[in-house]
């Protein structure tokens, strides 16, 4: 019965010619191929450059202590750990040109973390660690927020990164 049907599709699409097609339709279908062409390349081209996408690391229970190491003079790794309703920790100091290593995990909800002026946009999460590395090259005070809805103190969640010359250090 298939075969039968298949059979009668083929024979009547003999009987169909290109040129009964709309002017429109092959506009359309021009315009279709154009932008999935245009979709492929993009794709192909954006495949192997870098994209700075944060890491997620396997959960320690280390990262659930909040600290600010400093590797070198221009090294920074910075532990920050979310909870109800604070970032700890709650100020970052560092010296213009350093660059810093966020890792960002949670101890009860999901909560947000993005640092304002940077391209930084991470979440925390429980039993997870994302790990994203900043630059900061100018000094000034970056904003830390929180940009998931995590509660009733949810508007009030911030932390900071201090960015000063390095006369001070």
């Amino acid at each position: 019965m298939v075969r039968h049907l298949l059979f009668n599709a083929f024979q009547s699409l003999k009987y169909i010619k290109m040129s009964t097609v709309d002017p429109y339709e092959k506009k359309i279908i021009m315009v279709t191929g154009a932008v999935l062409s245009l979709f492929i390349f993009s794709i192909l081209y954006a495949r192997n450059k870098n994209n700075d996408l944060p890491e997620c690391l396997p959960f320690n229970k280390a990262y659930l202590e909040p600290k600010i190491t400093k590797l070198d003079d221009k090294t920074y790794q910075v532990y920050a750990v979310a909870q109800m309703w604070q970032f700890q920790p709650t100020q970052i100091e560092v010296p213009v040109g350093s660059e810093v290593d966020f890792f960002v995990t949670s101890k009860d909800v999901v909560h947000g973390f993005h640092i304002n002026d940077k391209d930084v946009n991470m979440m925390a999460i429980y039993g997870n660690i994302n790990k994203t590395t900043v630059k900061f090259e100018k000094a000034g005070i970056y904003k830390i927020i929180c940009h998931e809805y995590c509660g009733i103190g949810h508007q009030a969640m911030q932390a900071e990164v201090i960015v000063s010359e390095p006369s001070k250090y």
